[in-house]
């Protein structure tokens, strides 16, 4: 597994280096290294989990070798969605450094240009994450599959997956823009669609799927993929919205309470809204889209544990994991599904 990571964290920079064979004059190399440097920052941290789990479904259905392309295009499009996912959210970090749209803008204060930096720094980042989406189309028509019609079925999947993550996207922005309701019995369920398209098909099950395709899987062979990883990408999500409340900048790459500062209606928030006292609800609902103190982020945190909520939220977790591992019991052997699905586990706060 460790070395499969290696190969595609290779492969990513390998990938940046050679995207610009229509650069052919020394100024515009420049130039060219100074629009990919955030995405540089980008590619030498994370842990490669969409790659592996392409791996892990090539290797269940027989996969010969490891489908390092295939990988990379799925770490490349990561790459993309994080840049444009931290402009939405207007993020200032990410992993631990400079989100891309305000590396770009310190890049416009340092050369002196004229205008807004910010407009600068968003417009720029714009253009490298749509940059990164097509880089990330030219490499899994490079991944390694069983035959064509094989890699014509993951390629089929892995433009689907693109294309429902930003329907997903739309759908956190509209949540995030509609003002709390009062039917709190509903959020639950709206948390849970914005969750599935935004994040968890594309975090687990896609990828899971677009390696079972290349690996040569039946339609069928590829259904039992998504019944393991439909409710573990649920499960693992879910787990990053604790994170996103509970988690530390340096579990997170963002600041204390992230999700309620960016005025987040995950699962979680649905459940403390419907669990707490009317009291703790409005301090709960004052609390989102705000800029935080330590001290107001541990006040919402004590709200969820003695709400009850984050121990529903956890006993939902465990739900989920176990639909997926239940799933994952009639497929065929495959060790790298199990070290990745121990690995998402292990992604508790």
């Amino acid at each position: 597994m460790e070395s499969f990571s290696s190969a595609v964290s290779h492969s990513l920079i390998r990938a940046l280096d050679e995207s610009a064979p229509f650069i052919d004059d020394p100024a515009a190399t420049c130039h060219w290294r100074e629009f990919l440097a955030p995405a540089r920052t980008l590619a030498a941290s994370g842990k490669r989990t969409r790659a592996l789990l392409i791996a892990a479904g090539h290797e269940a259905f027989g996969g010969d070798g490891r489908p390092v392309y295939a990988g990379t295009a799925a770490e490349l499009y990561q790459l993309s969605a994080l840049v444009h996912d931290d402009i939405i959210d207007e993020s200032h970090t990410r992993r631990g450094a400079p989100a891309s749209h305000r590396a770009f803008s310190a890049t416009h204060a340092d050369l002196g240009m004229i205008g807004q930096a910010e407009d600068f720094g968003a417009k720029a980042a714009i253009l490298l994450g749509d940059f990164l989406l097509s880089l990330a189309a030219l490499e899994i028509d490079r991944a390694e599959a069983a035959d064509a019609a094989a890699l014509s079925r993951a390629r089929t999947l892995f433009h689907e997956m693109t294309a429902e993550t930003a329907y997903g996207q739309y759908l956190d922005l509209r949540a995030e823009t509609t003002p709390l309701r009062d039917d709190l019995g509903t959020a639950l369920d709206e948390a849970l669609l914005v969750l599935r398209h935004k994040s968890a098909r594309y975090s687990v099950e896609l990828p899971l799927m677009i390696g079972g395709a290349l690996a040569g899987a039946s339609p069928a062979d590829i259904d039992a993929l998504s019944a393991v990883g439909r409710p573990l990408g649920i499960a693992f999500q879910l787990r990053d919205d604790e994170l996103g409340i509970f988690g530390s900048p340096n579990q997170t790459g963002k600041p204390a309470g992230g999700d309620l500062r960016e005025g987040k209606h995950t699962a979680l928030l649905a459940l403390v809204r419907e669990m707490a006292s009317d009291a703790d609800r409005a301090l709960v609902d004052g609390a989102l889209g705000r800029d935080l103190t330590d001290a107001d982020v541990e006040a919402v945190r004590d709200i969820v544990r003695s709400s009850g909520a984050f121990a529903a939220h956890e006993q939902m977790i465990r739900d989920y994991e176990e639909q997926a591992l239940a799933a994952a019991d009639a497929l065929p052997e495959a060790p790298l599904l199990r070290a990745a699905m121990s690995s998402l586990e292990e992604r508790r706060s």
